[in-house]
């Protein structure tokens, strides 16, 4: 129990850049549900999120998620495999009756599981099969015929734990790095992050490189944006300038550029998206 406690005290001490797109209109396409991993697991794993949708009868529906830092490790139909940290907007075509599992690792933690640099996977997918061997396909069947989450969440917990991957002091490092930026959105530049972390550049450089997949100028990035976006879409009348200075740039032209290097869209028409999408959701629908 204490390990699960600790589990929820560290999901809910800092940022967690989740990313979804026109959130009101996802909400009504799908369900979305977030478990705590196995204690064995706790200093690995963020959490496991199922997911379920049944569009029968209805539309498809493209659904988009902004980039993040962390390994996903995902259990769907069409979709499974091993997702490095991404580099662009992900989209996902959601059809018919589906359920699945993934697994966000913490960043900075999944080299244990991949035996090679995070850097390696990054902005691209590689076979379930590829890591964690011949079981995973075991393991993806049982996600697929499980009747309820538990049963999800064991299966891929024992896949995981067969692994008996270890944290190295260095990942423990790369982990702590990444959490000083999700602690503390003052952190805006590289150099800030070392003095916090007692590191020379150089040195943040290779730890991030080989245990997170990404410069931590991008890791501070997408920290900064993901915070942006939910901002944008959550207004009904955005404040940029403002919004750009309290995230640290310097110009608000610098603030745009970012922001569309990292959500594909410029503020002013990922808000346009974000309240068309809310106008298109019934009230009560809206939670």
């Amino acid at each position: 129990m204490k390990e699960r406690d600790s589990y929820r005290e560290r999901v809910g001490e800092h940022r967690i850049p989740r990313g979804i797109v026109a959130e009101a209109t996802a909400r009504t396409m799908f369900t979305l549900t977030r478990h705590p991993p196995a204690p064995e697991l706790a200093e690995f794993v963020d959490y496991h999120w199922v997911l379920r949708w049944d569009l029968r009868g209805r539309p498809a529906h493209e659904q988009r998620v902004l980039p993040n830092l962390a390994v996903h490790v995902t259990f769907f139909p069409g979709a499974s495999g091993v997702y490095g940290p991404a580099r662009d907007v992900f989209s996902h075509r959601l059809e018919g009756r589906v359920q699945g599992l993934g697994v966000r690792f913490r960043p900075g933690c999944f080299r244990a599981f991949l035996g090679a640099p995070v850097s390696d996977i990054a902005g691209r997918a590689v076979p379930l099969t590829a890591v964690f061997g011949p079981a995973a396909t075991a393991a993806a069947e049982s996600v697929r015929t499980a009747a309820v989450d538990a049963q999800m969440v064991g299966a891929i917990d024992n896949l995981l734990i067969a692994k008996q991957a270890e944290l190295t002091p260095a990942a423990r490092q790369a982990a702590e790095a990444v959490e000083s930026i999700a602690r503390d959105p003052g952190i805006t530049r590289v150099a800030q992050l070392c003095a916090d972390t007692g590191l020379t550049t150089r040195s943040v450089q290779r730890l991030f490189a080989e245990h997170v997949g990404c410069p931590p100028k991008w890791a501070i990035r997408i920290y900064r944006l993901n915070d942006a976006a939910q901002r944008i879409a959550a207004e009904a009348d955005p404040d940029y300038a403002g919004l750009a200075v309290r995230l640290g740039y310097s110009d608000q032209s610098h603030f745009i550029r970012d922001f569309r290097a990292v959500t594909g869209q410029s503020p002013a028409e990922y808000a346009r998206s974000a309240r068309a999408h809310t106008e298109r959701v019934p009230d009560n629908d809206r939670t």
